[in-house]
């Protein structure tokens, strides 16, 4: 099934990093923002890291953008089989360079090897790159506090 991304990017001219996942899942497409999914431990990283609690979408936007975090997809569309990256086929990217051209971005993390190549295979762009664990509870592996520890980078990069 052919799927085009519809959620907007957040970020302003102030945005510092730029946090890539691959393509929202059915339930973030379905509930209109970004890591939806309850199962999905994203939000759950942010908040242990910043220490902070965040419950609705117009709360997780406001941190973001308060933080200088940018957040965002590689796949504007894709041929996807329900919500797994190993499905995606046909991809074209979104335009990243408009976020960087429009902000301040100093540093890029893409959620997921999807990301993390699809980005390096397509966008051509002077600024770092880093892979993060993906937060899907697809990856099992990678437990909550370990993945606390990974992100915990991103923070570097605020200052």
């Amino acid at each position: 099934m052919r799927v085009l991304h519809t959620l907007k990017p957040i970020f302003d001219e102030n945005s510092k990093i730029l946090i890539l996942g691959s393509l929202p899942s059915v339930i973030s497409r379905e509930k209109n923002f970004y890591y939806a999914n309850p199962t999905n431990r994203f939000w759950m990283i942010l908040e242990n890291i910043f220490n902070v609690k965040l419950n609705t979408p117009e709360e997780k936007e406001k941190f973001l953008l308060k933080n200088n975090i940018a957040l965002w997809d590689v796949i504007k569309s894709c041929d996807i089989k329900g919500s797994s990256d190993s499905f995606i086929k046909d991809v074209k990217v979104n335009n990243i360079k408009e976020i960087i051209k429009n902000s301040k971005i100093k540093y890029i993390f893409c959620t997921g090897k999807t990301s993390y190549n699809l980005f390096n295979k397509y966008i051509k762009v002077n600024i770092p790159v880093s892979y993060l664990p993906s937060p899907s509870s697809a990856n099992a592996k990678m437990k909550l506090n370990d993945l606390i520890n990974e992100y915990k980078v991103i923070k570097k990069y605020l200052n």
